[in-house]
C-alpha cells in the first residue's frame, strides 16, 4: 500500500467526511482512491460538471445538481468530484455541501475534492482533512517503465533502465511514458543514450511548471576564483547524501545561503554545486510563484516544493531570495508562502540541497537567518589579492590566452576593490580594444580598462561596509584568505590577553 493510500485510509477511518486530494494524476489518483473504497466497502463514484455521475449521468450541470444527486444515494461510496470545481467559493453551494457531511457520517459515505490544487472557502476549510499524491518516485518509475520497454535481460539493459527512470523523475506517469517511448525512438531502442534524450524531453515537459527551470550544469567550481572556505565545506560534503551518511549518524544535508557583495560569485557559486556533486539543478523563480504560473502562491510553492523532492538528489537554487520573500511581514498571501517555504525546509526527507543567494541582508526575514534553516551561511566579499589573480587566470584562460603572458601580480594591484564580475567586464574591454587595433590582447589593455571602471564599490561603500559589519558576526567567510585573517585576529588578541 502507497504512503498516500494509506493517509486517505486512516483519515477515513478517523471519520473525515471530506477530504482535499490535490494531484495532477487523475487517473492514478482515482486508483489510489478504488484501492481505499475496496479497503472500507464502499462503492467508488466519480463526478464531473460536465458528465455527472459516472454510472447514471444524473447531476450534471453544476455542483449544486450534483450534491443533490449524490445525496439520494444511500449505500456506502466514496464520492470522487472531479477538478474542485470553482462553485465551492459561492457561499450556498458550500452551505450545501456543509449541510451534506453530517449524513455521510449516517451512510458510512466519504466526498474527495481532486484536483491539481484545492483552495477551500474558509468555511469547510476546518472540515477537510488534506492529502497530496506525489509524483512517482524513481523505484515507482522503474517498475512501471520495466513493463513498457520489456528490456533484455542483463546488466547492461537493467543499468540502462534505471537511467532512464532517474532521467524521467519529475514527471507524472502519462508524461515519463510519453517521453519516454519518443526517447526509445530517437535512441533506436534502450541504449546508454536513451536516458539522455529523456534528460531533454523533461526539461520540456518541466515548462508546465513554469516556477522551475532545469538548467544544464555547465559550470564547476575550477571556473570560480577563491572562495576556498566555500569550496572546501563543499567537498566535505559531497558524500554526505547516501545511506552511508546516514547511517553514521550524518543528518540530511539542507543547503547554504550566500550573502554577501553583487556581482562576486554567489550565482556562479550556485549552479557549480550541481555540476561538483553531479546533481541536476533546478531554479525556482520567486516571482512566477507570485504570479506567473496561473494557480495561488500557496499551491504553486507546494507543486514546485514536489517536484523537486520527486527529481532528488537535486539542486534548487533561489536566486536573490530577499526579493520574492521580501514582503512575507506584510502581506498575509506572501506570509503563507513564507512559511510553507520554511516548513518544507525543516520536513522534507528528500535530498534536495537549497542553494539560496542574498544582497540585500535588511529585506530578508529574520526567521530565515535563523540557524537550523540551512545548514551554513557564508558571506562573499569582493575578493582579496590573491582571489584577484585566479579570477584574471581563469578568464584570461577561458578567452583562449595564456594567463603566464600577462603580470598577474600587478593586475591584482591595479584592481583592488573590484568585484569578479567586473574583472570579467575589464578582461572583455581590453579584448574590444586590441581586435579595434587588428592587435593581440596586452596588459595596457586591461589596464586601461581597470582605469576607466567605476567599481560598485565605490557606489556602494557604505552599505558595503554595512554589509560586512552584519555578517562579521552572524556568517562564516566563503574565502579562505578572510579565514586566516579572522584566525590571526583571534590568536593576536589570545595572545595579548595572556600578556596582560
Amino acid at each position: 500500500m502507497s504512503a498516500t493510500s494509506s493517509e486517505l485510509s486512516l483519515l477515513v477511518q478517523s471519520g473525515w467526511r471530506l477530504i482535499a486530494l490535490e494531484s495532477f494524476e487523475e487517473d492514478r489518483a482515482i486508483r489510489v482512491l478504488g484501492h481505499v473504497a475496496d479497503q472500507f466497502g464502499q462503492k467508488l463514484i466519480s463526478w464531473s460538471v460536465a458528465s455527472g455521475m459516472e454510472d447514471s449521468g444524473h447531476g450534471s450541470g453544476g455542483l449544486d445538481q450534483g450534491i443533490h444527486a449524490m445525496a439520494q444515494i444511500q449505500e456506502p461510496a466514496l464520492f470522487v468530484l472531479l477538478d474542485c470545481p470553482p462553485e465551492l467559493a459561492r457561499h450556498e453551494v458550500a452551505r450545501q455541501l456543509r449541510d451534506w457531511l453530517p449524513r455521510l457520517a449516517e451512510r458510512e459515505q466519504t466526498v474527495i475534492l481532486l484536483g491539481p490544487s484545492i483552495e477551500l472557502p474558509i468555511e469547510l476549510e476546518r472540515e477537510a482533512g488534506r492529502v497530496s499524491l506525489p509524483l512517482p518516485n524513481r523505484r515507482e518509475l522503474l517498475s512501471l517503465l520495466h513493463r513498457v520497454v520489456q528490456p533484455d535481460p542483463g546488466a547492461s539493459s537493467q543499468k540502462n533502465l534505471e537511467a532512464v527512470a532517474a532521467a524521467a523523475s519529475g514527471l507524472t506517469v502519462t508524461e515519463a511514458i510519453r517521453v519516454t517511448r519518443k526517447s526509445l525512438h530517437l535512441a533506436g531502442g534502450l541504449t546508454s543514450e536513451t536516458a539522455t534524450y529523456v534528460a531533454a524531453e523533461k526539461k520540456q515537459a518541466l515548462r508546465h511548471t513554469p516556477a522551475l527551470t532545469f538548467h544544464d550544469n555547465e559550470e564547476s567550481l575550477q571556473q570560480v576564483g577563491g572562495l576556498g572556505e566555500l569550496k572546501r565545506w563543499l567537498e566535505e560534503r559531497r558524500e554526505a547524501f547516501g545511506d552511508q551518511a546516514r547511517e553514521f549518524g550524518i543528518p540530511q544535508p539542507r543547503g547554504l545561503l550566500l550573502l554577501g557583495v553583487q556581482g562576486c560569485g554567489k550565482s556562479l557559486s550556485a549552479k557549480a554545486v550541481a555540476q561538483e556533486w553531479q546533481f541536476p539543478l533546478l531554479r525556482l523563480d520567486l516571482s512566477a510563484i507570485f504570479g506567473g504560473t496561473g494557480q495561488s502562491p500557496e499551491a504553486a510553492i507546494r507543486e514546485a516544493s514536489a517536484v523537486a523532492e520527486s527529481i532528488a538528489p537535486v539542486v534548487l537554487w533561489i536566486d536573490e531570495i530577499e526579493k520574492g520573500f521580501a514582503a512575507s511581514g506584510e502581506d498575509a498571501k506572501a506570509s503563507r508562502v513564507f512559511g510553507s517555504f520554511l516548513t518544507w525546509m525543516a520536513e522534507k526527507k528528500s535530498p534536495v540541497f537549497v542553494v539560496a543567494t542574498a544582497n540585500d541582508i535588511t529585506a530578508l526575514p529574520p526567521e530565515l537567518l535563523r540557524r537550523g534553516r540551512f545548514d551554513e551561511l557564508f558571506f562573499v566579499d569582493l575578493p582579496s589579492h590573491q582571489e584577484r589573480i585566479e579570477i584574471f587566470s581563469i578568464h584570461l584562460r577561458a578567452r583562449g590566452r595564456d594567463p603566464h603572458d600577462f603580470d598577474l601580480e600587478q593586475l591584482a594591484d591595479e584592481s583592488d576593490r573590484l568585484s569578479g564580475a567586473e574583472i570579467e567586464q575589464v578582461i572583455s574591454q581590453g579584448l574590444y580594444t586590441a581586435f579595434a587595433a587588428s592587435r593581440e590582447l596586452t596588459e595596457p589593455d586591461i589596464v586601461n580598462a581597470i582605469s576607466e571602471t567605476v567599481p560598485l564599490y565605490e557606489t556602494y561603500e557604505d552599505r558595503i561596509k554595512e554589509l560586512r559589519d552584519w555578517a562579521k558576526l552572524r556568517t562564516r567567510s566563503a574565502s579562505r584568505d578572510a579565514r586566516m585573517v579572522e584566525l590571526f585576529q583571534r590568536e593576536s588578541l589570545g595572545s595579548s590577553s595572556n600578556v596582560r
